[in-house]
Order: C-alpha cells, then sequence, then structure tokens
C-alpha cells in the first residue's frame, strides 16, 4: 500500500462518524478526493460525491458507506453517570469495559463503559445479556451537574480510534465495515483518473451515509445519481476462524483476494465482468453466495428508480462490528486493481441487461 494511501486510511480509521454523525469522516474523505476529482460534492443527507469524467456514458458508481456503529447520549443521571442509545448492531456482551470517546461541541471526552464487576454478581448476573441500560459511561464526573457542563444529549460516542498492523499485511482496528469501502471508492476513483487511459464512462464514486440504520444514503445518492451500473463496496464475514460452520457460511478467507457476489443482488452480466476483471489483472478472488438481498449499499442502489445493474465487491473481514475487526491491506489493493481494471473495460456500448 502507498505510504500516502494509508496515511488516508488511517485518518478515515481514526475520525468519529457514526450513522447521522460522519461529518469528520466526510472532511477526510472530500479533502483526498479533491486532490484528482474534476469535482466534489455533498448532498443535503451528507453522502460525498466524488466525480470523474461527468458527461460520459455510462454512468458508473461506487458507493462505500462511511458510517460506523456508535453510541449516542441519551441520558445523564444525578451521579454523572451517562447512559446511551446504540447506533447499529451490537453484540451487547462485548461492550462492557471498553474505552469509548464522546464527541462534542468542544472536542473528545475520554470515557469508559461502566458495568456491576464479576464479585458483586449473583449466579443469575452472570448468566444475563446486559441491556444497552444495563451499562453506563464513567466520564469521572462527580455529580449530574458537573457531567452536564461536558455532554450534551445526543452527543454521538465512539471507541477509542485503535489502528494496528499486528503481523504482516494484517491490520486490526474498530470500522474498518465501512470506512474501508468508502476508502476503496476513493482510491479506485485516482487509479481511474490517473491511468491515462479513458473508457468514456463517467465515474462516481459515493462515500455514503447512514447504512447501518438501513441502507439509506446509498438509497438517496443513488436516485440523485441514477446510474446505469453500480457497485457497492463492503466487507463480507471471513469464516477462517474457529467456531464457524462453512457448510452455512460458506468459505471466506482473510487475504484472499476480493470477495465478489453472486446472487438475486447481482447483475449477471456485472458479476462475469467482474471475474474477467479479476483475472485480466492477476488478482486472486473469492465468490460469495448471496441468495436474496445482501444487506449492503448494494441492495438499496439495485433497486433504485426503475433498476439498477449492480454488483458487490467485498473485502473479507474477521470479527465484524466488534472494535478488534481484521483484515488484509493486500487486499484493499487488490480490491482497487480489480475495480480499475473493470471500469476501463466499460464503454458506451457495454449493455448490461442480462
Amino acid at each position: 500500500m502507498r505510504k500516502s494511501s494509508r496515511a488516508f486510511l488511517e485518518s478515515m480509521l481514526n475520525a468519529p462518524g457514526p450513522s447521522g454523525y460522519e461529518g469528520p469522516v466526510r472532511d477526510v474523505w472530500t479533502a483526498e478526493t479533491k486532490k484528482y476529482a474534476d469535482k466534489v460534492t455533498v448532498d443535503a443527507h451528507g453522502n460525498a460525491i466524488a466525480v470523474h469524467n461527468a458527461k460520459g456514458s455510462p454512468r458508473i458508481m461506487l458507493a462505500g458507506h462511511m458510517d460506523e456503529l456508535g453510541f449516542q447520549v441519551n441520558h445523564v443521571d444525578d451521579n454523572g453517570f451517562i447512559y446511551v442509545n446504540t447506533i447499529g448492531g451490537f453484540d451487547m456482551n462485548i461492550i462492557p469495559g471498553r474505552k469509548v470517546r464522546i464527541h462534542t461541541s468542544s472536542g473528545a471526552i475520554p470515557g469508559v463503559f461502566g458495568k456491576k464487576p464479576i464479585h458483586l454478581m449473583t449466579d443469575e448476573d452472570r448468566k444475563k445479556t446486559p441491556r444497552i441500560h444495563d451499562l453506563w459511561i464513567d466520564i469521572g464526573a462527580a455529580d449530574k451537574k458537573e457531567a452536564g457542563k461536558a455532554v450534551d444529549i445526543g452527543d454521538p460516542v465512539t471507541y477509542d480510534p485503535n489502528f494496528e498492523v499486528i503481523r504482516g499485511d494484517l491490520a486490526a482496528s474498530r470500522a474498518f465495515d465501512n470506512k474501508m469501502g468508502a476508502y476503496v471508492a476513493a482510491e479506485t476513483l485516482r487509479c481511474v483518473a490517473r491511468s491515462g487511459k479513458a473508457s468514456g464512462a463517467a465515474l462516481f464514486a459515493v462515500a455514503t451515509v447512514q447504512e447501518e440504520i438501513g441502507l439509506r444514503g446509498a438509497r438517496t445518492s443513488a436516485y440523485g445519481i441514477n446510474p446505469h451500473l453500480g457497485i457497492g463496496l463492503d466487507v463480507a464475514c471471513a469464516t477462517d476462524h474457529p467456531d464457524v460452520d462453512k457448510r452455512r457460511d460458506g468459505d471466506l478467507k482473510v487475504g484472499a483476494g476480493p470477495v465478489i457476489a453472486r446472487g438475486a443482488n447481482i447483475n449477471p452480466v456485472v458479476f462475469k465482468r467482474l471475474v474477467d476483471a479479476a483475472r485480466k489483472a492477476d488478482v486472486p478472488y473469492q465468490i460469495e453466495a448471496a441468495a436474496g438481498g445482501t444487506g449492503t449499499d448494494a441492495n438499496a442502489i439495485q433497486l433504485t428508480r426503475a433498476g439498477v445493474a449492480t454488483g458487490l465487491v467485498s473485502v473479507a473481514l474477521r470479527y465484524m462490528h466488534t472494535p478488534v475487526e481484521i483484515l488484509s491491506l493486500k487486499d484493499l489493493d487488490r480490491t482497487v486493481a480489480l475495480l480499475t481494471e473493470f471500469i476501463l473495460a466499460v464503454t458506451p456500448k457495454t449493455r448490461f441487461i442480462p
């Protein structure tokens, strides 16, 4: 991975961006894409759109969502402890004991998720999965008045930034799901724009908002762009770790190349051309079986207006929706190479009717 590309990725991962609060991530993304896009805009929903060759044909949309899981301040009790709502889908068992940052108008405030220690639990307590209102954030405030001066109701909360390369090209971080996808969209636009080649297509790279709460940004941005072809960029659950039934969940490995989805959400012509592009670019790839809607931005794009020819390219990820998601940085480069090859092969004469 290029040094500057890695710095861009790390900046996105470090910026807070729970669904509905993506502003800091969007600022990083737009500052980067302005270096090589013809135009970068932000719509009323908060989606960031970088364009190359806007008047070309067909219109191709790459969509990676920039929002992450998070929390939202909901209540401050008399003792200064802070209660929150969840933003997105959490495994409640892994929240207690985590360091967090509450993002306020005056800056980020450190805190920790508290929970009754195991020494004070009854046997029944130990068997229960905590509910979000059973947990609290401790910022060290003496009482409600002191805490109220520091935070406001509705302030977003994230886990601490924690990007780290753990071995070889494998890295761990919160929010690879799916700032990684927004990163790939931007990097692909850069590679296409600077390739010196022209396919004639218009390319719209989009960092979408609010995917984790219902694919919302992809729906609105796709309606506005009205693409002929859309590619969702997301993560796929790696199954190369213990306690997974591959008969049910398939066989996807971290570091084995991009994951190309196949099924009802995917236009068959797009699928074939993605596979052809991977082979031509000498990129290893994996196939994911998706029998119905995928639960990604690709699903919202496909169902926009009268329907869009859609594909889904993912990166295999371990421990999704935890603060320690693991992927291969090499897989990110491979995904960009595959998509660049794919896009440059599309011409105004290319048709996607199955």
